[in-house]
């Protein structure tokens, strides 16, 4: 026996909510398998979804078109940051540098690595610390290093830092437009059970050939079990 299904995917409740509204341009008010109200409401519904679906995908789609651009600049800052931290620390140990003065840069005056600047929020607050650290010790009257100058650390840096200023609104737009996307569905499923329940009644009298028929033009979709034979 072929039984139906909600749709499952929001292309899906657009397809079925399109399918019945269309109903009403093909058939008088008296002679719609579905309220007039209901069909309505699914209507207007139905607008809104679509609006906030496009919204979405927007959304998305800027994020992900950002994304390539974003990580080549992320990985240029990290390589900028990281490489500035390794010369800082030769020229600890070839005693041009007082190991002391890490502390100006945040770092552990007894440690000898390059912090982690994996995570994107940790390369931010470290590029901050080495500018902020190199200018005050070349302020007291420190040399600066130059392979590479902080002027070319900090170049890269404030690069990445807009980018991943961007990167966040992307991200922040498109959660926020998945979220009210997300919030409409149970609605939108409402609405089509709704209709479906008074379009299957409907035709309820009819031969079960004839009535999937008439319901298909509201949009119901009906699924063969495995074994099960169309007729």
């Amino acid at each position: 026996m072929p039984y139906r299904r909600l749709p499952n995917t929001d292309k899906a409740r657009i397809a079925a909510l399109e399918k019945a509204v269309e109903m009403e341009y093909k058939y008088s008010k008296f002679e719609l398998a579905a309220s007039y109200k209901t069909l309505n409401e699914a209507r207007s519904f139905l607008n809104k979804f679509k609006t906030a679906y496009s919204r979405y995908h927007y959304s998305y789609g800027e994020q992900i078109k950002y994304a390539g651009k974003y990580q080549s600049l992320v990985r240029t800052a990290r390589l900028y940051v990281s490489h500035f931290i390794q010369v800082l620390n030769m020229a600890i140990i070839r005693n041009e540098i007082k190991k002391e003065h890490r502390v100006y840069y945040g770092l552990d005056i007894n440690c000898t690595t390059v912090p982690d600047l994996l995570n994107e929020a940790d390369l931010l607050s470290w590029g901050e610390k080495i500018i902020a650290g190199e200018n005050r010790r070349v302020s007291q009257g420190g040399s600066p290093i130059y392979t590479p100058t902080i002027a070319k650390v900090a170049v890269h840096y404030d690069i990445f830092k807009e980018a991943y200023h961007c990167q966040q609104g992307f991200r922040q737009n498109a959660s926020r437009s998945l979220a009210l996307l997300s919030a409409m569905r149970e609605e939108g499923d409402g609405i089509i059970l709704d209709i479906w329940n008074q379009v299957e009644n409907y035709f309820s009298s009819l031969p079960m050939e004839i009535r999937m028929d008439k319901c298909r033009e509201y949009g119901i979709i009906y699924y063969y079990r495995t074994g099960e034979k169309k007729a």
